[in-house]
């Protein structure tokens, strides 16, 4: 067969994993850029579909790394109708047609909203457009793009797989897991409590495998040598991550403001998110404001910059309201990575991280009492935070290897669609 373009005879090429994502690019999602990257680089081709445009002005430097090109679907059906009709006509004569559409009005059944509607609808755009050469789909996160990704796959007679996450898995209801994990053919996730309780839903335990994030240390190296701390010099607190519910800003304020007076430190909070004003609110209220810096969301680069200036880092996450909740949150990796002493707490795949007392303090969620003198025990004990910080970053280089992660997506994938 010779190339459309050139005429000259077109090399071999292994099948493409279509990968569906939430949206492309996403500054809080740098995990999954670096996994894309990762595996761009041992081989595997890629082809893009993003459910949503992207909203943040800037980018991570790996985001320029992934080579993919990308598909925009539409956003809402109601904005591109005739690409969607166009779409549920080519879809309408593929073979898996009454196969999808079946599974859709069974979950719809059980889920009567616009939002089910829309991800049949992009997933016919996703079928219909999906170039021959995609040979397998992918999902990240359990939620909106597994319904897609399924419903397509379904469309297309292709396998397809996912990466469970954290707000995901616990705000789909336990119904609709079952129903994707006996579809696809694989799952993976971050954390051993995502990953028993998406086995205990699955038809078979061993379709859900445990594969860690993992830090990048080549993206994270050993930070470098730096002065000694000026005697009476503020102790810089840092929190990476959206102001949403589950990071327990909120509660780190509140503990920031109980601690001794006889401590001197500063607090700095990086990333973006809807509850940064009323966090601004919160501290003025508890008379802190000085005291806090609200840098916004940053590129990676900058963020780097930011753990090393700073001596503690905390994360006093929490299971919010609508059971959303962290995983193993990937700011405490960079954190440790840097040899920074993390305060977090017991919330899902945090303890897998941390061990209490050796590379890290751990709390109850929620505990201000116990989060304040957690922060004042580091904030006042600087041989304390050096021999956190050493432990901590020792173990996440040793244990968290990002490329054993790696190794075994691109062993889940298989030869099928590696090149």
């Amino acid at each position: 067969m010779n190339d459309a373009a050139t005429g000259a005879p077109r090399a071999h090429r292994a099948p493409r994993i279509g990968v569906v994502l939430k949206g492309w690019p996403r500054l809080s999602e740098t995990f999954i850029a670096h996994e894309l990257a990762a595996l761009e680089r041992r081989g595997l081709a890629l082809a893009l579909y993003s459910l949503r445009q992207p909203t943040d002005a800037a980018t991570h430097p790996v985001h320029g790394e992934v080579a993919a090109p990308v598909t925009y679907l539409p956003e809402y059906l109601h904005d591109a109708p005739s690409r969607v009709l166009r779409a549920w006509r080519a879809a309408r004569r593929l073979p898996g047609y009454r196969a999808a559409l079946a599974a859709f009005r069974a979950d719809l059944a059980r889920d009567r909203t616009r939002n089910r509607v829309r991800r049949f609808g992009q997933a016919l755009v996703l079928a219909a457009e999906l170039p021959a050469d995609v040979g397998w789909l992918h999902a990240h996160f359990l939620h909106t793009p597994a319904s897609v990704t399924r419903y397509a796959a379904a469309l297309r007679g292709l396998p397809w797989s996912v990466s469970a996450h954290a707000k995901d898995i616990w705000t789909t209801p336990d119904w609709e897991k079952r129903r994707k994990l006996a579809s696809c053919a694989w799952a993976v996730t971050c954390t051993r409590a995502n990953a028993l309780h998406l086995r205990a839903l699955a038809p078979d335990p061993a379709q859900v495998d445990l594969v860690y994030h993992g830090l990048d240390a080549a993206r994270f190296p050993p930070p470098p040598a730096t002065a000694p701390r000026a005697p009476g010099a503020p102790v810089v607190v840092l929190a990476v991550g959206r102001a949403v519910e589950k990071k327990g800003f909120d509660d780190l304020l509140a503990a920031l403001a109980q601690l001794p007076g006889a401590l001197s430190w500063r607090f700095e909070h990086v990333g973006g998110g809807p509850l940064l004003p009323a966090l601004a609110a919160q501290a003025r209220a508890l008379g802190i404001d000085g005291r806090v810096a609200w840098r916004g969301a940053l590129p990676q680069p900058a963020v780097l910059e930011r753990y090393r200036a700073a001596d503690v880092f905390a994360l006093p996450s929490r299971i919010a309201a609508d059971g959303d909740r962290d995983g193993l949150p990937n700011v405490l990796m960079e954190a440790q990575s840097q040899r920074l002493p993390c305060v977090a707490t017991t919330v899902s795949g945090i303890p897998e991280l941390i061990d209490d007392g050796r590379t890290g303090l751990l709390v109850p969620p929620r505990d201000v009492p116990a989060l304040s003198r957690a922060l004042a025990a580091l904030i006042g004990d600087a041989a304390l935070r050096e021999r956190i910080g050493a432990a901590g970053c020792e173990r996440t280089r040793r244990e968290f290897a990002f490329e054993r992660g790696i190794d075994r997506l691109v062993e889940r994938f298989g030869a099928r669609v590696a090149a």
